[in-house]
């Protein structure tokens, strides 16, 4: 079941402005994912649907502020699959810079981007770098699988990096109900054992959509995820992320903040210039 303790969506604007005068909270978390095809056995919201559920627990654990989720990325080498949705990436950048900037406004300046999808890293970080750069927020970017690499290998034998067990296991937590397990065997049959070199030519990335990769768009076996293990990966990254906020929250905003320059004599008292 999911809580409402600090929801941005669920409260009155009078309780919010309460919430950040008596809290003196400046921390916000924004779940981003993707609505795009996850093989033939994962909803196409698999992506949001990880991410929210994440934020919202790491927040209902912490009592920091979370915002709706951002459901539709930069996914478009999937669209050759039916019903993939997706922004340019220079519109997704701008959507989500504006939107961190409108939290700033009222209050936030510190923001962890709670992403599930590959396709969105780059451009987060890139948010991110901006909003560092004028000094208006620090904003980061957290993927819940690249917080427990150790706990996936060890659970699974070929992950794959899309649509593969771990995220068939996630959903069978979260909503086992819209994952079709009686088409595990195909999806893991259809697609591919992921190798990371294996499309790089003489040192160059040989590709650009999913689909010349992968036939039915997904990679590892599917066949190894089941709902208990899910639990144990949402339990353990729900942790990460909620050590992550607490650390954030700690930290003294300047000291978040670029170096104005380097010091090119250490001990002088003279910056460079």
């Amino acid at each position: 079941m999911l809580h409402y303790r600090m929801y941005l969506p669920a409260h009155t604007w009078p309780d919010l402005a309460d919430y950040i005068e008596s809290e003196s909270e400046s921390l916000a978390v924004v779940p981003l994912g993707s609505t795009e095809q996850h093989g033939p056995h994962l909803p196409e919201g698999t992506d949001h649907m990880i991410a929210e559920a994440l934020a919202r627990a790491a927040t209902e654990q912490t009592g920091y502020l979370c915002t709706p989720p951002i459901s539709i990325g930069v996914s478009s080498h999937h669209r050759q699959f039916h019903g993939t949705m997706w922004v340019d990436a220079p519109v997704f950048r701008d959507y989500v810079e504006n939107l961190s900037r409108n939290l700033t406004y009222h209050g936030i300046d510190r923001i962890v981007y709670v992403n599930a999808h590959g396709g969105n890293v780059a451009h987060l970080r890139e948010v991110g770098r901006r909003l560092h750069q004028d000094e208006t927020a620090y904003a980061i970017e957290w993927m819940w699988d690249e917080s427990i690499p150790n706990l996936i290998e060890e659970v699974f034998e070929t992950p794959g990096p899309h649509g593969g067990p771990k995220e068939t296991a996630m959903i069978m937590h979260i909503a086992n109900e819209l994952v079709r397990e009686d088409r595990l065997e195909e999806a893991r049959d259809g697609g591919v054992d992921f190798d990371g070199d294996a499309a790089r030519v003489h040192g160059a990335t040989t590709f650009y959509d999913a689909i010349e990769n992968s036939p039915n768009g997904v990679f590892g076996d599917q066949t190894d995820a089941t709902p208990e293990v899910g639990e144990q990966l949402f339990d353990a990254a729900t942790e990460q992320l909620v050590a992550l906020l607490e650390w954030l929250d700690e930290q003294p905003f300047e000291a978040l903040m670029p170096e104005s320059h380097v010091d090119t004599q250490p001990g002088s008292g003279r910056e460079g210039v």
